[in-house]
């Protein structure tokens, strides 16, 4: 659709890549030059920190209070209870009270990042769910929001109808998500005049329910606006690596990790990369986009220290590029290289065999992968090959920090511990 937006937040939208569908183009843009408009993305607290697969949406909330709006950040204390199905096969499992509230704290620690929180006209909110939904009755529930619902029409969704296709069981627990999260957008209407849900397009529907119930309830008009569910360009979803999830905390991800896995971005992703995850002016991300050679690595170097200075800061980022210049150019061995510590009770009794510890590091996921890694020629000790699978490693032989290598790209350092 071409629409030319008046307001400032929807232009970065458009022309950065972050638009995938609105409800209402024109009525959201009115309402963005008419005022500060409260606009909310819904995190639900699966795990203890949130990865590169939130960072697309955690940035159209940077951009929303960077053009003069007020973002909040809403935790599922409440909704994470129940497990939102979209598009899933299986179940979520249920997490406990205790666990939710220790998952919504690691996760809080990034949005102050990208965020500014505070009483400001347009100072960032942080608020969870379990606020209204903990104390519910659930009669009254059922009479005065459930009324609204058409079971036909949420049979409809393509998140439900894909699992019942598959004949895959679907709780009736689950099926109340989407009620859940309408409900949410219906409160925060109500209570802090939020106008806007956003989300990835697979919430499409449950954005749509929110509008839907607040119209019927409060005659209300909002809006949802959705972002593209990113893969890279071959193929592979947004955030995840060989390694797994990449975390944005520190402590479960460090920044060197972070930072190497924007370093090794494909080279036709680089220029979306950069309008997505970065701040650079859009001419400038196409610039370093369309560069080919080696000359691209330098433009992947820049997207590698934009990104990881906005979560880690730019001395992260300056460490990082140091360690990785010292690690490849030099064959050196780098400060910030990932580090197992090995304890003497692990390497007693004639030592800890290289497969082990090659998957200790993290550097291959099984046994069966490591011995392939070195069959192949693909690892390296101290930057020497690496061809014995039976190689034991004694207390003699890490008497000072060892360097392993999978690849060109990922290495880690072993050493005993203190």
């Amino acid at each position: 659709m071409t629409y030319h937006p008046k307001s400032d937040f929807l232009q970065v939208m458009m022309e950065r890549g972050y638009l995938a569908d609105c409800t209402d183009y024109e009525g959201l843009d009115d309402a963005l030059t008419s005022g500060v408009v409260t606009a909310y993305i819904g995190y639900d607290a699966t795990a203890q920190s949130l990865h590169v697969g939130h960072l697309l949406n955690i940035m159209m909330l940077r951009w929303l209070q960077k053009t003069g709006h007020r973002p909040i950040t809403l935790m599922g204390g409440g909704t994470t209870k129940v497990g939102d199905p979209s598009f899933r096969s299986d179940e979520r499992p249920l997490l406990s009270p205790e666990q939710i509230d220790a998952n919504i704290s690691g996760m809080k620690q990034v949005f102050a990042k990208y965020l500014s929180y505070g009483d400001g006209p347009n100072g960032a909110m942080m608020l969870n769910n379990a606020e209204w939904l903990d104390d519910l009755n659930y009669l009254e529930f059922l009479r005065d929001i459930g009324r609204h619902f058409s079971v036909n029409r949420m049979l409809s969704f393509e998140s439900v109808k894909s699992r019942l296709d598959r004949e895959q069981s679907l709780s009736f627990l689950e099926f109340n998500y989407m009620i859940l999260q309408a409900y949410d957008f219906l409160e925060l209407n109500r209570r802090y005049g939020c106008v806007l849900q956003m989300g990835g397009s697979d919430q499409w529907g449950n954005i749509v329910n929110g509008i839907d119930l607040t119209r019927r309830v409060l005659d209300n008009t909002i809006f949802g606006l959705t972002s593209p569910l990113l893969t890279t360009s071959d193929g592979r979803k947004m955030g995840k690596s060989q390694g797994g999830a990449m975390w944005l905390n520190a402590e479960m991800l460090s920044p060197y990790e972070f930072w190497q896995f924007w370093r090794n971005t494909t080279d036709a992703d680089v220029g979306r990369f950069m309008k997505l995850y970065t701040e650079l002016p859009v001419a400038e991300c196409d610039r370093l986009g369309a560069l080919e050679g080696s000359e691209i690595n330098a433009a992947k170097i820049i997207l590698a220290n934009e990104v990881t200075s906005l979560l880690h800061g730019a001395e992260a980022a300056a460490a990082a590029e140091a360690t990785a210049r010292e690690v490849f150019e030099k064959g050196g061995v780098g400060d910030d290289l990932p580090t197992l510590e090995l304890s003497a009770d692990e390497i007693a009794d004639g030592g800890i065999s290289i497969v082990q510890v090659i998957v200790k590091a993290g550097l291959a996921k099984s046994g069966k992968e490591a011995k392939r890694l070195i069959a192949e020629n693909g690892a390296r000790i101290d930057d020497a090959p690496l061809t014995d699978a039976g190689l034991m490693l004694d207390a003699a032989a890490l008497a000072s920090p060892v360097k392993l290598s999978a690849g060109k790209k990922r290495h880690a350092l072993v050493q005993l511990k203190g």
